[in-house]
């Protein structure tokens, strides 16, 4: 839900919030792009800061945010990069030894004044991860109305405001000092509903999304006929794969969405309701299976609708460590777990794939249903479509 709130109050370097964390027995983890990292240092500076603050991290260079979040970033001063930023902290929270109920990850991304004049607005965005919700705030600066200095307090006064929203939800907001008449903090929650907090945080292995319901399941049933997938975005490529998976499996299919991944942050509720929202009326299960190995022991008996890189990964031994021998013992339990492997093709450079001509393993074409290219052939992905995405101004 958007909603327009002057959220936020640059603190003064003293005790109130790092009171206020204590109070309310939660720790914190803060990153900071650069802009906006004197809020963090206000907290390590404030006495008592020890005990709840757990750690800082400053990656100002593009690539030390790339490595934080474990790839390049479509954009950097976004409210994505933030919110990734955020859980990517509150992660790092648990890590520490945080409970999940206690822990905040904040994180702060800016585009200030600097030497030489920006094209772009000046913007700060700040996200904010607990266990039960995702919120960001997106403040635009006027141009030229300070600075880099007053920019500095005002991306600190944002960062400190919304960690004190995440305590004392119920506190009455106060103003950043100076603000001009026509800039607002706009700031966007998503609450998550109970079973996905049980799934960020490990206490439930999959959530079903079906038309009308939520549930948490501690097991799903066997056999169901699968299509794991990022959706980042859901495409007429995958709808086509689906369509014809069901008239070969001959029963319907059930989307899966991990919100794990190997190297890369969990997602966000934001993230995680925006990719479900694509999904009205079919099922899709949440899961934190990020390996291919985890989604054949949440579904044992499953079929699987793969697409032909995906296949070739299956076997790869730079997907186990570089080890031959943990990928083919990878292949003999996927052989031993899953029912079947519905393949399909895709074009690269031009030039079309075909999946019945790979080079797996023995085990694995045992399984493998292909798809022929005169029956599927779409040369679409999902990174082509984010990349023609008007990118975020200032990013």
């Amino acid at each position: 839900m958007q909603v327009s709130d002057p959220a936020g109050a640059r603190e003064p370097p003293g005790p109130p919030l790092i009171a206020a964390l204590a109070a309310a027995d939660r720790r914190l983890v803060v990153v900071a792009t650069g802009g906006g990292s004197r809020g963090l240092s206000d907290l390590c500076t404030t006495p008592g800061s020890t005990a709840v603050v757990l750690e800082g991290l400053v990656p100002s260079a593009r690539e030390a945010v790339d490595r934080l979040l474990g790839g390049r970033q479509e954009a950097y001063c976004s409210p994505r990069t933030a919110r990734r930023l955020a859980i990517t902290a509150w992660q790092r929270c648990l890590a520490c030894g945080a409970a999940a109920e206690s822990a905040i990850g904040a994180a702060v991304v800016a585009s200030l004044r600097t030497v030489a004049a920006k094209r772009g607005p000046h913007r700060v965005i700040v996200a904010v991860q607990t266990l039960g919700s995702t919120a960001t705030a997106t403040l635009e600066l006027e141009k030229g109305a300070r600075s880099r200095g007053e920019e500095e307090d005002v991306a600190a006064g944002l960062l400190l405001g919304q960690i004190r929203a995440a305590v004392s939800p119920d506190a009455a907001a106060a103003v950043i000092p100076g603000l001009e008449p026509a800039e607002r903090v706009e700031v966007e929650t998503a609450a998550a509903p109970p079973e996905w907090q049980r799934l960020l945080c490990c206490a439930s292995p999959a959530v079903c999304l079906a038309v009308g319901r939520t549930a948490a399941v501690a097991e799903p049933p066997a056999g169901r006929l699968v299509f794991p997938g990022s959706f980042d975005p859901l495409h007429d490529g995958h709808r086509t794969m689906a369509r014809l998976a069901e008239e070969i499996a001959e029963r319907p299919v059930e989307f899966e969405l991990s919100i794990a991944n190997v190297d890369k942050p969990l997602l966000d509720y934001h993230e995680i309701a925006a990719r479900a929202a694509q999904f009205p009326d079919r099922t899709l299960w949440l899961t934190r299976a990020a390996t291919f190995l985890e989604k054949t022991a949440l579904f044992p008996g499953g079929t699987f609708v793969v697409g032909a890189d995906t296949y070739l990964r299956l076997a790869d031994p730079r997907y186990y460590g570089g080890s031959a021998e943990a990928a083919a013992a990878a292949v003999r339990t996927i052989a031993g777990r899953a029912r079947g492997l519905i393949v399909f093709g895709r074009a690269r450079d031009g030039e079309f794939a075909d999946p019945a001509r790979l080079d797996v393993p023995q085990p694995l074409r045992d399984l493998a249903f292909f798809v022929s290219e005169r029956e599927f052939r779409m040369d679409i992905s999902s990174t082509a479509l984010r990349a023609a995405r008007p990118a975020p101004p200032g990013g």
